[in-house]
């Protein structure tokens, strides 16, 4: 079980950061979106190699432009 944005779900044996946004429908090729896997924001760079594993808190996060 995993924790994304303080909803618990499963997930697939080997899922990876990418694959999981992937699944939740955030446009990969949007900009501002940041995601933090227990408290520690993850590079973009990184999201294919970064495994998702029991129990991470995963937050994904888009930045809304504003005044």
């Amino acid at each position: 079980m995993i924790t994304v944005n303080g909803k618990t779900r499963d997930h697939a044996e080997g899922l990876d950061l990418l694959a999981l946004l992937g699944e939740a429908g955030v446009a990969l090729e949007a900009r501002g979106i940041a995601v933090a896997i227990n408290g520690t924001v993850v590079p973009r760079a990184r999201w294919a190699e970064r495994a998702v594993a029991d129990g991470d808190a995963i937050e994904i996060v888009k930045v809304l432009q504003g005044g």
